[in-house]
């Protein structure tokens, strides 16, 4: 393996989120060590610290990498799907990307910023990308609501989503005997677009 000499500051960057965004997805939050990246890419943890100066920050960068993957999965979805549909398959992505990449999904709510340390803007930015989508599906069919109130629904959408997606992939809506939680998650979006005045669904 390469050692420090061999790489840029940039491809080195990209290496260890690689390697990082890898061991993460296979592994979990919990078990997740800035050690063994380093071992993945043959260098040392001082050199990953040197970088990202703290465990936290590249957790961080992982993270906010995932917010990637996830608005890119959830595009993808959304390819050649019109009208209502387009609904549809925003919370059927939402369901699909945490089963398919569930320790990165999960990753992302486990992981607590300490007290001291703010989120970036350059990953605010990054990760808003997914809020984005989601706001811009909802204002096509509520073409009537004004742009913040879009965004304040979407965030309780997508909180709605969550909870229902977290209580299915963790057991606790089986444990309830209902069988359909992503029907259930699609009831309650359609009943709330429907109260804000959505004609077609």
């Amino acid at each position: 393996m390469g050692r420090r000499s061999d790489h840029s500051r940039e491809e080195l960057e990209a290496l260890i989120l690689d390697a990082g965004q890898n061991l993460m997805a296979q592994v979990g939050f919990a078990h997740f060590s800035a050690r063994e990246v380093a071992k993945r890419i043959g260098y040392s943890v001082g050199t990953i610290m040197h970088l990202f100066s703290s465990v936290d920050h590249l957790v961080l960068a992982i993270n906010s990498r995932t917010f990637l993957l996830w608005t890119a999965w959830l595009e993808e979805r959304l390819s050649g799907v019109s009208g209502n549909d387009r609904i549809y398959a925003l919370v059927q992505g939402y369901f699909d990307f945490a089963a398919h990449h569930h320790n990165l999904w999960s990753a992302i709510y486990e992981h607590r910023l300490p007290a001291d340390m703010a989120m970036p803007d350059a990953h605010n930015e990054l990760r808003g990308c997914l809020m984005t989508l989601v706001e811009q599906e909802i204002a096509a069919v509520l073409p009537h609501v004004e742009q913040d109130e879009v965004a304040r629904l979407a965030r309780s959408l997508v909180a709605s989503v969550h909870g229902h997606c977290a209580f299915a992939l963790s057991g606790s809506f089986a444990l309830l005997g209902e069988d359909a939680p992503l029907d259930l998650a699609m009831q309650r979006v359609i009943d709330t677009l429907r109260a804000q005045g959505a004609p077609s669904f």
